[in-house]
């Protein structure tokens, strides 16, 4: 009896075939992988922030600048107390360049700086393996949620048949004396109870079908069910502190919320260099060139060309800046304390979430075998009230309640399996190790 109530009812699989054709989890996972927006767009962040180390490396690496300009002037002049008539006249062009280059032989600051892009570097891997794992849960939770409406709708429709027959033998045995009027109004009541629930629940499964497609961007397919047989494991090891242990390591909002402060630690000794001085190695090369021509009553006017080369080095000490380099200290050590407060929140938040994810695992566990032997009880009390109903000892109403009994203890054994997959998930989250492998794990338990 134990084994034909399982088999009915595993993994939502009850009462229907599975289909030839349908997609199972992995499928849904490496589509959503390919159209999913918060995934897309935590890539795109990702990538984004690979460009923060060139960026800083430039602070320490030499630039080189290229100036020019032509121009041509033209120059009058008219001396009155002279000579009334004469007057100097000339256009000239002028031409210029000037290549410009330093070295920072020491900048505190662009090293500091270049520190802090490395540790973004870094951050940001945790923050995509984040959004890869949140993406795992969601599309695992919306896929189970739409098995499980689909298997709703199958209870649904299983136990309006089996009420309708209860209804119509009411209506016999009133018809011909063996059964009062009660009866058949109890059935009829149970009946339209049903009928109202199953436009419910197949609203219910068209919401869930939506919340998938919107994570894959398309409307899924016949979806693939649990193979009967499938067992579920206390986790190992079976211990909530060796959880909480890795938990507090390698949660990924914990190392996001580690690298938020160790980047605020090195944000205040960046903002305490801008007390210090900065030595450059500079050089720079002009050429310029002038040529002219005069006018009438005007000498002739010379043209000349010219090159200059420097090479040294520049130092410069901050002596007082208006006290901005102060304040900007003071701000960023407000900002490592209130990193440092984020930091023990995200552990705190690890601690509660891997807790919570343990016990739904084990007690999910427990409820799983509790309920399976709840369903052997149910259907042993259903099929004796039906005997007691056919001997005078037990009424219509009785068998109606204890059938019900039987399709909710179903429906509950079925939710039961999903929720402790969904623990499973989430529990393997909270200690930063949820990846496709655990995605294929549980697609081999799905039916072919």
């Amino acid at each position: 009896m134990l084994k034909r109530a399982l088999a009915i009812t595993l993994g939502a699989a009850a009462c229907a075939a599975l289909p030839a054709e349908g997609e199972d989890l992995l499928q849904i996972y490496r589509d959503a992988v390919a159209n999913d927006p918060a995934l897309a767009s935590a890539r795109a962040t990702w990538q984004a922030t690979q460009e923060v180390v060139p960026q800083a490396r430039a602070g320490l690496l030499p630039a080189v600048t290229l100036q020019g300009n032509a121009n041509r002037q033209n120059f009058y002049e008219r001396l009155h107390n002279i000579d009334p008539g004469f007057q100097f006249s000339t256009q000239f062009p002028q031409y210029n360049y000037t290549v410009s280059a330093s070295q920072p032989l020491y900048r505190k600051q662009n090293l500091v700086a270049y520190d802090q892009a490395k540790q973004q570097i870094g951050q940001s891997d945790y923050v995509l393996a984040a959004s890869q794992q949140d993406l795992i849960v969601r599309v695992a939770q919306a896929y189970f949620d739409v098995l499980l409406a689909q298997f709703t709708i199958e209870l649904t429709e299983s136990q309006k048949a089996a009420v309708s027959e209860n209804l119509a033998q009411a209506k016999r045995n009133f018809e011909v004396g063996t059964a009062t009027i009660t009866d058949t109004n109890d059935a009829q009541a149970k009946f339209d109870q049903i009928v109202a629930q199953e436009l419910a629940v197949q609203n219910d499964l068209d919401n869930k079908i939506a919340t998938l497609a919107a994570i894959i961007g398309r409307q899924p397919k016949d979806l693939k069910r649990f193979r009967p047989g499938f067992q579920p494991d206390l986790p190992v090891p079976n211990a909530v502190e060796r959880w909480i242990e890795m938990a507090m390591r390698d949660n990924t909002q914990v190392q996001i919320a580690k690298s938020n402060y160790d980047i605020a630690v090195l944000e205040v000794e960046r903002q305490r260099a801008g007390h210090l001085p900065t030595l450059d190695l500079v050089a720079s090369f002009n050429q310029a060139y002038q040529g002219a021509s005069a006018s009438v009553t005007a000498a002739s006017a010379a043209a000349f060309d010219s090159r200059l080369g420097i090479v040294g080095v520049q130092l410069n000490v901050p002596l007082y800046l208006g006290g901005s380099v102060d304040s900007k200290v003071r701000q960023a050590v407000a900002n490592l304390e209130a990193n440092r407060q984020n930091l023990e929140g995200a552990r705190r938040t690890a601690q509660l979430f891997t807790q919570t994810a343990f016990t739904g695992v084990t007690s999910g566990y427990a409820q799983i075998k509790a309920l399976e032997q709840a369903l052997v009880s149910a259907q042993v009390s259903y099929d004796s009230t039906k005997v007691g109903l056919e001997v005078g000892v037990r009424t219509n109403l009785d068998v109606l309640n204890q059938q019900q009994q039987v399709y909710q203890t179903r429906f509950n054994l079925a939710q039961a399996y999903y929720n402790f997959v969904i623990n499973e998930l989430k529990l393997r989250q909270a200690v930063g190790t949820l990846n496709e492998p655990d995605v294929e794990q549980i697609n081999g338990l799905l039916g072919s």
